[in-house]
C-alpha cells in the first residue's frame, strides 16, 4: 500500500496516539509506505477563506467556482496543494480522530473543508455526458477509505437502539457524504467504544485487532453503498420503489 494516515488528536500521548503508532509500526514492518498528516502537529488551519484561492477581496467570493479555478491554475494556497499531493500519491486513506459531539474535531472537518476543492474531489464531469461524477466516482474513484474512531459511550448506547444513535449512522456523513462521495471505496470503520474506561490491559489486544484491520485494507471488502449511476436511483436522484420498498432513512442507500 501507499498509505496517507490523516489523525486529528490533539494529544500524542493518548490512547488515540497509541493506537496510530501501531497502526504505522504494522505497515513499516510490512512494507507498505506511508505519509502522515497529523492535523495538531501540523497546526492546521481548518477556515476556508480568499486566501486559498489568491481571491481579489474587491470582489464577490464564491467558493466553489473560485476554488475550482485556482485549482485548475495551480492558484491554490501551498498548505493545500501539499495535501493534495498526498491523497494523489496515496491508494489508501485512513482518518483518525476522536468522536467530539457527533462528529470529528473541527480540525479535520476544515481539512476537508480546504482540501477537498470543486474539480479535484468534487464537482468532476463526465467529459461525454457532462453528469457530476460522485457517490461511487468522481475525483477520488480508484481509493479506499476507512476511518478510525474513538468513542467515549460503550458499544450498547451507541448501538441500533442505544440513546446515542446508532454509530453507524453517526458516520454516515462522513462516511457516505464525504469519502464514497468523492468517489473512494468506503471499508467497515474501526469504532473503539468506552475508551473513558478502558484500562492499560485492555491496550494489546486492542492494538493487536487494529494492525489486522490496517493490513488487510487492500482485500477487505467495501461497505455495500448504491453508486449514483447503478440505475437504483431515478433521473432525481431518488431511490426507485423496487429498492427497499417500504424503508427510509440512511441505511436504505446500503445495498442489504
Amino acid at each position: 500500500m501507499r498509505l496517507l494516515w490523516v489523525y486529528a488528536h490533539p494529544e500524542q500521548r493518548s490512547l488515540n496516539g497509541s493506537l496510530r503508532d501501531e497502526g504505522l509500526r504494522a505497515l513499516r514492518e510490512h512494507g507498505h509506505e506511508y505519509q502522515e498528516s497529523d492535523l495538531y502537529g501540523m497546526a492546521w488551519n481548518p477556515v476556508v477563506t480568499g486566501d486559498d484561492f489568491c481571491h481579489n477581496p474587491r470582489t464577490r467570493l464564491s467558493i466553489l467556482d473560485e476554488s475550482e479555478r485556482a485549482y485548475r491554475a495551480g492558484r491554490l494556497s501551498d498548505d493545500i496543494r501539499v495535501e493534495q499531493r498526498k491523497i494523489e500519491w496515496a491508494d489508501t486513506l485512513v482518518f483518525q480522530f476522536p468522536l467530539w459531539w457527533f462528529g470529528p474535531p473541527a480540525i479535520l472537518k476544515g481539512w476537508f473543508d480546504r482540501i477537498f476543492v470543486q474539480g479535484f474531489a468534487q464537482g468532476v464531469t463526465d467529459p461525454d455526458t457532462g453528469r457530476t461524477l460522485r457517490y461511487g466516482n468522481g475525483g477520488l474513484a480508484g481509493k479506499r477509505a476507512m476511518v478510525i474512531v474513538t468513542v467515549g459511550a460503550n458499544s450498547a448506547t451507541t448501538g441500533p437502539r442505544g440513546i446515542h444513535g446508532d454509530v453507524d449512522e453517526i458516520l454516515f456523513p462522513l462516511q457516505h457524504g464525504t469519502l464514497w462521495y468523492s468517489g473512494m471505496e468506503v471499508l467497515d470503520p474501526f469504532v473503539v467504544t468506552g475508551v473513558n474506561r478502558l484500562c492499560s490491559a485492555g491496550f494489546p489486544a486492542l492494538a493487536q485487532e487494529l494492525r489486522r484491520r490496517v493490513l488487510s485494507l487492500p482485500t477487505s471488502t467495501p461497505i455495500p453503498f448504491r453508486a449514483q449511476d447503478s440505475g437504483d436511483y431515478d433521473e432525481h436522484l431518488v431511490l426507485r420503489e423496487e429498492h427497499a420498498p417500504g424503508q427510509t432513512g440512511l441505511k436504505v442507500h446500503k445495498r442489504i
